[in-house]
């Protein structure tokens, strides 16, 4: 098999890859579900022993309430508590769901780490040099930064809403973005593509994992201010812990947005147009980009912004993201319009 064969093979690998993102995807919701079932079930036996154990109080009594059924819902979500129904001897549906979706994760993972691989190969060059190759690319680093964290709690709350957005982007990319492999355009053969589209493929990444916890954060602050202890809500970890994983996750993207598509891109631009920085559409919606996610830190590090008012400005930091990579590539027409960077 040839190079450009093993390039063209590549997305069905790929598509072998979403198709095993989408079983991973129903096993999370099948967890999800048995989460929230449990905490429906679990509700009533919460408020009795609330119940008994406040009149015992009442009484003097020091008889104390049978441990993982006291406290409030948000109480439980503060301190670790899951609502995982007790099993027993028998099989807990909720880590017989989450140990399926994990598995079939790693091997979806698995097999896109392979289709980027092969691409790589079949081009004979780093595998971004296209929106297909860099939505295929970006979604590997996704799909890995969720299984560093998909063994935890917070993980698995956030397993459904990743693994649906990976699998959206994939089947995107091999149905509307898809290039056969073939040689780049003159401007692009160049060592710097591998440093400045490389960071922002990275950075892409970490933006798409953060935008996913910044939406959960809003959902589930909202769920403790109105006290509502049931749905999808319930069996999410605590605002934040949410918050804190989100800030973290732009922390470390925000610098490699900055080394690569603004400083790179600018020294790569002297190198092949003779100019630091010229207005091109791409170069703006950057800008605008890194100036959206600056805004985001010097909130929480100057105004103390934090929970759901930062979640929002996250948010719309990651609108002009996709606006940057989807929308100027389609609407409008500059220096980076050829491959779609």
């Amino acid at each position: 098999m040839d190079s450009a064969t093993l390039g063209e093979w590549s997305r069905y690998v790929v598509s072998g890859a979403i198709a095993a993102f989408i079983v991973a995807w129903l096993a999370y919701c099948a967890e999800t579900a048995y989460r929230v079932r449990s905490r429906r079930t679990a509700a009533p036996d919460e408020r009795e022993a609330v119940g008994v154990g406040a009149t015992q109080r009442n009484n003097g009594a020091s008889a104390a309430s049978p441990a993982g059924t006291t406290g409030s819902w948000q109480d439980r979500r503060a301190t670790g508590g899951n609502g995982e129904p007790d099993a027993g001897d028998g099989v807990d549906p909720v880590r017989q769901m989450a140990g399926i979706g994990f598995s079939v994760s790693v091997l979806a993972t698995l097999l896109l780490a392979a289709g980027v691989v092969m691409r790589a190969i079949g081009v004979s060059r780093a595998p971004w040099g296209n929106m297909y190759e860099f939505s295929i690319t970006a979604s590997l680093v996704a799909s890995v930064v969720f299984l560093a964290v998909a063994r935890s709690r917070m993980g698995r709350a956030l397993a459904v809403w990743i693994v649906l957005l990976i699998f959206l982007a994939l089947g995107l990319a091999v149905t509307v973005l898809y290039l056969p492999p073939g040689p780049l355009v003159p401007a692009l053969r160049s060592y710097w593509l591998v440093i400045h589209v490389g960071a922002a493929v990275l950075a892409f990444g970490l933006f798409t994992v953060a935008a996913v916890v910044s939406a959960l954060q809003i959902m589930s602050e909202r769920a403790e201010t109105k006290g509502v202890g049931g749905g999808f809500a319930a069996v999410l970890p605590a605002s934040s812990t949410l918050d804190r994983l989100g800030y973290r996750l732009i922390a470390v993207g925000f610098p490699v947005w900055t080394f690569g598509p603004l400083i790179m891109g600018a020294i790569w631009a002297e190198a092949s147009w003779g100019r630091y920085w010229g207005w091109d559409p791409k170069e703006v919606w950057a800008l605008i980009t890194w100036l959206a996610y600056a805004a985001f830190l010097h909130a929480r590090a100057t105004a103390g912004w934090r929970g759901s008012k930062a979640s929002a400005v996250s948010l719309v930091a990651y609108g002009t993201v996709l606006f940057s990579y989807f929308g100027v590539n389609i609407l409008f027409n500059g220096l980076h319009s050829y491959g779609g960077l």
